[in-house]
């Protein structure tokens, strides 16, 4: 719980304008966290969101080291 706290706080207190780093960090945080299911999810999001982000080709290496693509 103090992981997640912390990351909040961090999260809010430098915060982070660009939604598909957002999403990006939020998913490798689900994974660390074991909630795969969460964090395939938002790698999905951000390939058919943010198709043209950098982050959208490093969501695709994670979901095919997830297993999910």
């Amino acid at each position: 719980m103090r992981l997640l706290a912390a990351a909040l706080f961090a999260f809010v207190l430098f915060g982070c304008s660009d939604p598909a780093a957002e999403m990006f960090e939020t998913a490798q945080f689900e994974e660390q966290q074991f909630n795969r299911p969460h964090a395939t999810e938002l790698y999905q999001r951000i390939i058919e969101e943010h198709p043209d982000s950098p982050y959208a080709d490093r969501a695709r290496q994670r979901l095919r080291a997830l297993g999910g693509q």
